[in-house]
């Protein structure tokens, strides 16, 4: 796993002035420009980034992007994730485009790739959101194929050491393997999360946003369980002519608020985007309460219209990556509320 630092420097690339000094105010970068959570998101970036560095458009850009973390085995975003309770993984993902199109699949099971099926929901369907059956179903029809669903070894591992008292009790937004075997419900010991979603939102050179969210959801969770991932509104809001925001963290919490598009909805009143996702979070711990919020973590990340970006979390340990270049893929410690 990457180190959770203020800039992360892949091999040698730099960072230039501009980008320090944005730190000093309001975090701002020329568009395009593609922000994802947590430290999978540099890899996710550099995928979306070769998209949008060529004038792509922002949707391909984030579909691209998190296809990336979903092919990851060793991650719990995709198949290799967790499974529910009962011993499948469930996979929950949509899209969003600049002019309000949208996709969702939930609890889809045996499909690598969840976003893509999201955007085909979008594209080729009158609905929004399709779901369990009904969403492999129309996959397997649009060519997707039908994988094994058999578990990951890490996978196998931790849930044979779950059952031996099947308590619900993971470890909030589970990522980290080697920590998978302790599935205890508190922060890591350098006093970051593990996590289990990857969110990602994009401004290209034409000006307009798009974003994307899949996740595996908490692993352990009752069968059918769904979080804000795959919730338009919630996991994930874009208004090309104000912003873009997405979410991460514990889903039951950020569905109460409607989080991202609180987000937007505040970057709508002139906020910027840091200022937005603390504002959001600040109703987030006034609803679930001090005590009931130190066992949970949340983060926002959010782009202006104007190339803005911001992020905030709810504890320690939520990072997000940022890309505006060749050389500028880095992550950035997001502030925390308590």
């Amino acid at each position: 796993m990457l180190h959770r630092r203020h800039f992360l420097q892949l091999g040698s690339l730099g960072l230039s002035a501009l980008t320090f000094s944005s730190f000093r105010g309001r975090m701002t970068a020329q568009k395009p420009l593609v922000l994802s959570t947590w430290d999978a998101g540099i890899a996710a970036n550099k995928a979306a980034w070769q998209i949008l560095r060529n004038g792509g458009r922002a949707l391909d850009a984030v579909e691209q992007g998190v296809r990336v973390t979903e092919a990851s085995l060793n991650c719990c975003v995709g198949l290799g994730a967790n499974p529910d309770r009962d011993g499948y993984v469930t996979l929950d993902a949509c899209i969003m485009d600049e002019n309000f199109n949208c996709g969702s699949v939930l609890f889809l099971e045996k499909i690598k790739h969840p976003i893509s099926v999201a955007r085909r929901v979008m594209e080729k369907t009158p609905h929004v959101m399709l779901a369990g059956s009904g969403a492999q179903q129309f996959a397997v029809a649009e060519g997707f194929p039908l994988e094994s669903g058999e578990l990951s070894e890490d996978a196998k591992r931790a849930y044979q050491n779950w059952l031996k008292k099947s308590e619900y009790k993971p470890v909030i937004n589970i990522e980290n393997s080697k920590r998978q075997e302790a599935f205890v419900p508190t922060k890591l010991e350098n006093g970051d999360w593990n996590h289990d979603t990857i969110g990602m939102i994009a401004l290209d050179a034409k000006g307009n946003l798009s974003g994307s969210c899949t996740t595996s959801g908490m692993g352990f969770k009752m069968r059918g369980r769904i979080g804000d991932s795959p919730i338009i509104g919630a996991g994930l809001f874009v208004d090309n002519e104000v912003g873009a925001a997405v979410a991460t963290g514990q889903g039951e919490d950020i569905i109460r608020i409607c989080g991202a598009h609180t987000i937007v909805e505040l970057m709508r009143q002139g906020m910027d985007p840091e200022t937005a996702c603390k504002k959001a979070m600040e109703r987030l711990l006034k609803v679930k309460g001090i005590d009931k919020a130190k066992a949970i973590q949340a983060g926002f990340i959010a782009i202006s219209k104007s190339g803005e970006y911001g992020g905030y979390a709810l504890q320690k340990g939520f990072n997000f990556a940022v890309c505006h270049a060749d050389d500028k893929n880095f992550l950035v410690d997001a502030k925390p509320l308590i």
